[in-house]
């Protein structure tokens, strides 16, 4: 297992950590490309690597430029503060992370952000036609946001039949549309499609490089030459400027030119996750069609608080999602003996949730 001791393994001595793949490190590859990355001042005439990295994602996402800014929170902020003018709608579905967790940007963007409620990550078309109806008094859309993968509703994808029809909703009355795609390229890799089908149906769209991708920071935002122009502006106004950026910046290249494909060994493990866990006397998990595993342990009579507690003193790290669910998320650090480890933890609980280990499973006796 990897240790502090391997610059591109997970941190610490916990065996398992699912608690998101935000916690992947940098690969070696990466580690080599940001030791030798051409490098200029992203805030003047710009850093060459920053710019082959915005032109390598435009390709990647269909769009005509990128820009690279240090966050997706960043980039889906930057979106509709491009795309909606104040005292605007922004529409999103209402477990979206635009919605749930970003609304309060509302504050700077002048914008009103209304949630439109959905199954599976995928807003209701007709509730959605309803906000986007003019009417006396009633506020035009500035912009519409989808989110895909849904993290909320557990990984899901949302089906290209979908985003067209939200798609051409908005246009019809002149709405922008922007994709959180912090997960697109899980999506993409779930669909077996190109990541440009998916783009297809937006205006922007934000994609995040230090998720499974296991870059260590950043995200890029593609779209339109000129609605990225103005993003670049906004993106200075925000703070966003940043130096000789290329030093990360090259990570982000290694993650979208080989990190791809890789995405579907974490959707394998999501699986085998999830199979085994249902196994589990009392647990409940979704179906993962990416990398997200969502637990319902509302059966075991201990809350997700608890049960995060136990496993932690088993080595495995998951996060609560509400008082009776858990989130658990694979990436390139969990291959299958984090499962198993993983799976006896669960059942270790399950058999005894009080007692709790204080050696975690596969530690020497």
């Amino acid at each position: 297992m990897n240790t502090t001791t391997d610059p591109t393994g997970p941190i610490g001595a916990t065996l398992v950590d699912l608690r998101s793949d935000t916690v992947t490190r940098p690969t070696a590859a990466m580690y080599e490309r940001m030791a030798t990355a051409p490098l200029g001042d992203d805030g003047l005439d710009g850093d060459p690597t920053a710019r082959a990295l915005e032109s390598t994602a435009a390709a990647l996402l269909g769009k005509e430029a990128a820009l690279y800014v240090p966050s997706a929170t960043m980039a889906n902020l930057l979106a509709i503060l491009a795309q909606a003018g104040r005292q605007e709608l922004v529409l999103a579905e209402a477990a979206s992370h635009i919605y749930v967790t970003e609304r309060g940007a509302g504050a700077l963007t002048g914008t009103f952000y209304e949630g439109i409620a959905g199954v599976e990550g995928a807003m209701d078309l007709e509730r959605l036609g309803d906000a986007l109806a003019p009417g006396r008094y009633k506020l035009r859309t500035g912009v519409v946001c989808m989110e895909s993968s849904h993290n909320n509703a557990g990984g899901t994808v949302l089906p290209l039949s979908h985003m067209r029809a939200v798609f051409e909703a908005s246009k019809r009355v002149g709405a922008g549309v922007h994709l959180d795609g912090a997960r697109l390229l899980n999506a993409a890799v779930a669909l077996g499609v190109p990541a440009a089908d998916i783009t297809a149906f937006t205006d922007t769209v934000s994609l995040c490089l230090s998720k499974g991708l296991s870059a260590p920071m950043g995200a890029v935002l593609a779209g339109s030459a000129v609605t990225i122009e103005r993003a670049r502006s906004l993106r200075k106004m925000l703070g966003g400027s940043q130096r000789q950026v290329g030093i990360v910046a090259a990570a982000g290249l290694v993650a979208v030119e080989s990190m791809v494909a890789r995405l579907a060994d974490d959707h394998a493990a999501a699986r085998r996750l999830a199979q085994g866990i249902g196994r589990v006397p009392g647990l409940a998990t979704n179906a993962p069609q990416t990398n997200i595993v969502q637990v319902d342990v509302s059966a075991t009579g201990i809350d997700a608080a608890q049960w995060e507690r136990e496993l932690k003193g088993r080595g495995v790290l998951v996060r609560p999602w509400g008082r009776q669910r858990l989130r658990c998320v694979t990436h390139r650090h969990v291959g299958e003996r984090e499962v198993e480890l993983a799976l006896a933890a669960f059942a270790a609980v399950a058999a005894n949730p009080a007692r709790g280990m204080q050696d975690p499973p596969g530690a020497a006796a």
